[in-house]
């Protein structure tokens, strides 16, 4: 079997890779984290222009395929470049679940919008208590005529600061965890009753807490069948896992390559650290860290796109591996380049952030081991 990406594939990696280059160096990345929207819409108008919002989605939808291996190399030069645009919350999350569960008007309405970089989106699913339980939903939509009045608090809702629709889930039925009456919604951010607070996230990603009070929707703004979203949510959320995985896998990379410079230039007793016997040990680990987190990033892709995007074992298999090794590996970046590791002026201690956040990003290292496990 070849495991090397195809020309296209390629192709979409080397964009991103001289895009990173060229515009999006470590100082300009910390520029965009300090703006108001806490990533570059002139940025992201560039992802759009050179086509990769249309990497998620099917050729009916208006994308190149959408193939769970064709994000791989573009979530890895992301990691690589730390990048902080919104691909995965907008083009990803939210809009995998508007391609998979909206109406034929719905889709012609919004998609190209979003493909073409006009629109934000976010995906509002978690709730405080929810502990990574999808099920786990406690903000309810109850019928009022042709329309549904939506009450609830939503939490972590990446890109909701900046998100001009919410794909919101709430409940039409049943008790609070229950698999069944969970229904998505569209809803504008400007409508009465919707309350956001945004901020930024540890790693720089920005995010947003937000209340719904009586927001009043139109029957035409769910999403899908009433009641039930729930398997829908799951596997865009799987998805989701994947493309993080990949971005953990490209930092993590990048954390080696800059481990290894550092301790080639830094000195002690005379020669470079790199020289040492221990530090080399503990830096063949850290490469083996990584090879052994892409090997399972490409078993969790392929698994995926042979069953329909439905692969769970094999996502939270990825998760649980890749999550210890980003441990691993941002800690041991860190711890090799000493107290200049944890300063805000050097690039790896931004790459450690990031990677501390994707080990709890769509359920933590615990929770996909023990959900491997059942």
């Amino acid at each position: 079997m070849d495991f090397n990406y195809s020309e296209e594939q390629q192709m979409l990696a080397d964009s991103v890779r001289r895009f990173v280059q060229q515009d999006y160096d470590f100082d300009s990345r910390r520029q965009v984290v300090d703006g108001e929207d806490f990533f570059s819409r002139a940025h992201w108008q560039t992802f759009a222009e050179l086509g990769w919002l249309m990497v998620p989605f099917a050729e009916e939808d208006g994308g190149l395929g959408g193939n769970a291996v064709d994000l791989l190399p573009v979530m890895e030069e992301f990691g690589k470049g730390m990048v902080v645009e919104p691909f995965l919350p907008c083009a990803v999350l939210a809009g995998g679940l508007l391609a998979e569960c909206g109406s034929d008007t719905q889709k012609a309405e919004l998609l190209p919008a979003l493909v073409e970089g006009r629109l934000q989106l976010a995906f509002a699913f978690a709730e405080p208590q929810g502990r990574f339980n999808l099920a786990d939903i406690d903000c309810r939509a109850t019928r009022d005529g042709d329309h549904y009045r939506l009450n609830g608090h939503k939490s972590v809702v990446l890109n909701g600061g900046a998100a001009e629709q919410l794909v919101v889930a709430a409940r039409t039925g049943g008790d609070r965890c229950d698999r069944e009456g969970i229904s998505l919604f569209l809803v504008d951010v400007e409508s009465e009753g919707v309350t956001r607070r945004r901020y930024k996230n540890v790693d720089g990603h920005g995010a947003a807490d937000i209340w719904l009070r009586d927001v009043r929707v139109a029957e035409a703004a769910r999403l899908g069948e009433e009641g039930k979203a729930l398997p829908a949510i799951e596997k865009m959320i799987d998805r989701a896992t994947l493309a993080v995985c990949a971005e953990a896998v490209g930092a993590m990379d990048s954390a080696l390559e800059k481990t290894l410079e550092y301790t080639r230039t830094r000195k002690q007793f005379g020669r470079p650290i790199a020289s040492f016997q221990a530090l080399q040990h503990r830096m063949a680990e850290m490469f083996i860290e990584c090879e052994q987190a892409r090997s399972m990033l490409l078993m969790a892709a392929t698994q995926l796109d042979a069953n329909g995007g439905v692969a769970p074992r094999a996502v939270s298999a990825a998760k649980s591996r890749i999550g210890r090794a980003a441990r691993a590996v941002g800690q041991e970046a860190v711890q090799l380049h000493g107290g200049i590791g944890v300063t805000d002026e050097l690039d790896v201690a931004h790459l450690f952030k990031r990677l501390t956040a994707v080990q709890y990003l769509f359920g933590s290292t615990n929770f996909h081991t023990a959900r491997f496990m059942h």
